[in-house]
């Protein structure tokens, strides 16, 4: 699963890297150990192409209370097309998620032991999400939320998670953001492992295990 991101590039960073039209809402400060529930950068595809933010957890249209966004906080990309909390939101609301890293922990180690995947080069990634509107309705409080679709592996990721988060492209970013309604068929293809070659990983510091825990700290390296 992807369950805690960093947030450090400055939103007029991401806004140039992604070649945006500027930002609708962004994010108050530099993010170490962003968790589910908050805040998270996106860009969804109402065709602004705008950076917003919206909260972490998918609370599908239907639900009757926000309970259930904590456990949509990611979608398998081999069943995001079948499942009913995802696949209407699959076909007319997609977004980029954009982080510039995100934590996993080993699991064969005890205890466990975290690890921070990145670019080498420091630029964001724009991750595969999924984004609904959803009204509560004792309040009529109006929420929109999104999930991180997760799919296998890829060699660097393999040895310490079998699932990664997608990671699209800037050809795939184009198809993802596309306004209209989309088949199956034109975006599961694109919900594949990143290439290796760009991305690093290096132990961090157990302090990042604690969500109250959100400094420079978590993202400092490990000596070997």
């Amino acid at each position: 699963m992807c369950g805690r991101v960093t947030v450090r590039t400055s939103p007029a960073q991401l806004v140039a890297e992604l070649e945006l039209a500027g930002a609708r809402a962004t994010l108050e400060r530099e993010r170490f150990n962003l968790c589910p529930t908050q805040l998270l950068p996106v860009v969804p595809n109402d065709g602004a192409r705008l950076l917003d933010v919206f909260r972490w957890g998918l609370i599908p249209s239907w639900a009757k209370d926000a309970s259930i966004g904590n456990k949509l906080i990611n979608a398998r990309g081999e069943t995001v097309a079948e499942k009913p909390s995802f696949r209407s939101a699959l076909k007319r609301r997609r977004c980029l998620v954009v982080v510039d890293g995100w934590y996993e922990w080993k699991q064969t180690t005890k205890p466990k032991t975290p690890y921070l995947f990145h670019r080498r080069d420091g630029k964001p990634l724009a991750l595969a999400g999924l984004w609904e509107e959803w009204t509560a309705p004792d309040t009529g409080e109006v929420l929109r939320t999104c999930t991180i679709i997760t799919t296998g592996p890829n060699a660097l990721m393999a040895p310490i998670h079998d699932r990664m988060p997608v990671i699209l492209s800037q050809e795939a970013q184009a198809v993802w953001l596309r306004p209209e309604p989309q088949e199956a068929a034109v975006l599961l293809p694109l919900l594949v492992p990143a290439q290796d070659a760009p991305l690093e990983a290096y132990e961090v510091a157990r302090v990042v295990n604690s969500p109250a825990n959100d400094g420079p700290e978590c993202v400092e390296r490990v000596a070997a």
